[in-house]
């Protein structure tokens, strides 16, 4: 339990510093997001209105500098991060609300499977070393070497324009409304195939490679041959012993990437005009749309830290070691 207090006494503050952070750097930089909805939508305001948005922005010049950082974690902690520049007049919560089920679907479920996939393959590999699976590991390997959007572009080529398998672009079929039919739950599932797929095949060969090569070592371990020499059948000796300790580096990646998929597959979302966060994050960097960055990055780093926190948890589970480490 000490352990824990302290990875989350370290947690909250990580979590407060990248606040701070997200305050500081947007009055760092030149430029007014009220100057440029103005401009951009060529609106004539009065110095009333413009004092409005600039509330509305988060960037009320009138306030102190300590004022303005209050009411900003105030605003933070209640979960409200200022109007979109991008979707004006939306509210940065609500964009990232329509965007965020599409990316954890899409990515959520792509880093899942590659993980679980990737990971079980790394166990059999190496514990088949030495035959023909082996061939495997550069199989993977070359499609991992592909450039995301060259993955994508080929895809989209072969599947969905040749042979016409797969839809070409988007998340479901426009001409439907969005519910929880069967008919709209199979769009969103041929929708999404094509560009997990290209997610899961780019990212699957890391997981391998990684979980086979500690596998490797492992399997080597004092405590795994007297497993084997007590006559304990392979498959226990495999995933009791060998692939219990082995899975322990291939979970902090695993924690990190969970964290990183609210950010999205950014290419694979352009490439497919998919629209999950990491298409929203490129609409807001071209727009300079800073208040829907920083919620986006606020978003990014709770997420991280979530799931750094879960792989303590894990780790305090599968390696009581761990734990007692930080005593």
């Amino acid at each position: 339990m000490r352990f824990l207090a302290r990875r989350l006494g370290f947690y909250a503050l990580t979590a407060w510093a990248a606040i701070t952070l997200n305050f500081v750097i947007p009055r760092l930089m030149p430029g007014n997001p009220v100057q440029a909805v103005i401009a951009r939508e060529h609106l004539h305001v009065t110095s009333q209105a413009v004092k409005s948005l600039s509330a509305a922005f988060g960037v009320d010049t009138h306030a102190g500098i300590v004022s303005q950082y209050f009411s900003y974690l105030g605003n933070v902690l209640h979960g409200v991060f200022g109007v979109s520049i991008s979707y004006y007049p939306a509210s940065v919560l609500s964009v990232i609300g329509t965007a965020l089920p599409w990316t954890l679907l899409l990515v959520g479920s792509a880093t899942i499977i590659s993980f679980v996939l990737g990971s079980l393959l790394g166990v059999w590999t190496a514990w088949k070393r030495g035959t023909w699976v082996d061939h495997l590991v550069p199989f993977t390997a070359f499609f991992a070497a592909m450039p995301y959007f060259w993955l994508g572009s080929i895809a989209i080529m072969l599947f969905a324009i040749k042979l016409g398998w797969f839809p070409l672009s988007g998340a479901y079929d426009p001409s439907m409304q969005i519910n929880g039919s069967p008919q709209f739950v199979l769009s969103v599932l041929d929708y999404g195939f094509l560009p997990a797929a290209t997610i899961v095949i780019s990212s699957v060969a890391g997981w391998l490679l990684g979980m086979r090569n500690v596998m490797i070592s492992t399997i080597a371990e004092d405590y795994v041959l007297l497993a084997e020499a007590k006559g304990l059948s392979p498959r226990r000796v495999v995933f009791a012993y060998a692939a219990r300790n082995a899975v322990l580096p291939n979970l902090a990646s695993f924690a990190l990437s969970l964290g990183f998929i609210v950010g999205g597959a950014l290419l694979t979302e352009i490439v497919f005009s998919y629209p999950g966060l990491g298409y929203v994050l490129l609409q807001a960097v071209e727009n300079q749309d800073y208040p829907l960055m920083q919620g986006l990055f606020l978003i990014i780093t709770f997420m991280v830290l979530a799931a750094n926190l879960l792989a303590d948890v894990a780790y305090a589970v599968l390696d009581p070691r761990t734990s007692e480490a930080g005593r």
